[in-house]
């Protein structure tokens, strides 16, 4: 089980994010591109995914930590219930979230150990 403060410091973690708000909510961006927002359901996280099929892959195999509204179906990205993600898995779709969007130089170096 994970928190919003858990997201927050995750996220943060990261180099180069910042958080501000989307639509009135703690969204975190990295070079002023949204990688993930708290979402308007309670305890649920939204993140971008690299595809809409590695997104459907992912909420087939494990619905119960990863789902989407009709609202995201055809956008690339997905909901997470911060009550059923483990804080690694919650690690791992925030940084991948985090990839997707932050320049691919700034990848490098994170990849690299020489961002921070």
């Amino acid at each position: 089980m994970t928190s919003e403060e858990d997201v927050r410091t995750i996220a943060l973690s990261l180099p180069e994010t910042a958080e501000r708000p989307h639509r009135q909510l703690p969204g975190f961006r990295v070079r002023d591109k949204l990688f993930a927002r708290i979402h308007e359901l309670p305890d649920t996280l939204f993140v971008r995914c690299a595809s809409i099929e590695e997104r459907d892959e992912l909420v087939a195999a494990e619905s119960a930590k990863f789902f989407i509204t009709p609202h995201y179906s055809g956008y690339p990205g997905m909901l997470v219930r911060l009550d059923a993600v483990s804080k690694a898995d919650l690690t791992e779709v925030l940084t991948e979230a985090w990839r997707l969007m932050a320049p691919k130089r700034l990848v490098r170096a994170f990849d690299a150990g020489e961002a921070g």
